[in-house]
């Protein structure tokens, strides 16, 4: 091994090894973003407004904590007007400001940035949306049953920040897992 190899293997290495052996386990906040894993589906109506004329829509999400429990992150596949889409969210917790960030990335290359907020059972994702070339603020509230089995959710969106427009209404359902043989 060259010095200049042994020097990299250190500087590389061994400050890993030792960032591994104190590495942070996820905080309690975490465990939250939990209640989405495993498969789940949706159906919903997107309503008539800045964003088109609405229609019928439905899919799934497939969900899973990843890189040590620190992320959650969901594979999403919805069909509406005879369309499909995917997209691939990542969510986490930013311990310093105490936020939940939510970010989505769809197939056409489009992002989607969200902050959310959970009290209880309330879920409250505010971000920005871009869409057909402009940018509408965005505000979304799910609400899930005591069981945290289903969920109800409506999106507003605005052009302004003042007037708010309904967007969408979903109904999110938990898939129950195979039975074991």
């Amino acid at each position: 091994m060259t010095r200049v190899s042994a020097l990299l293997f250190l500087l590389v290495f061994c400050p890993a090894t030792a960032m591994h052996a104190q590495a942070p386990k996820p905080g309690t906040e975490l465990k939250k973003l939990s209640v989405f894993v495993g498969r789940w589906t949706y159906e919903g109506e997107s309503k008539a407004g800045p964003l088109g004329p609405g229609g019928k829509y439905t899919g799934e999400m497939t969900c899973q904590m990843i890189l040590g429990g620190f992320f959650l992150q969901c594979q999403v596949s919805g069909k509406a007007d005879g369309r499909e889409a995917r997209l691939i969210e990542i969510d986490g917790y930013d311990p310093v400001n105490k936020s939940f960030s939510c970010q989505s990335y769809f197939d056409d290359g489009s992002t989607f940035p969200r902050v959310l907020t959970i009290a209880g059972n309330t879920w409250t994702y505010v971000g920005k949306l871009a869409a057909a070339g402009k940018e509408y603020q965005y505000k979304d509230n799910l609400i899930f049953a005591p069981d945290l089995a289903s969920a109800t959710e409506k999106a507003q969106v605005s052009v302004d920040g003042k007037t708010w427009t309904p967007f969408t209404e979903s109904k999110w359902t938990k898939a129950k897992p195979a039975a074991k043989k």
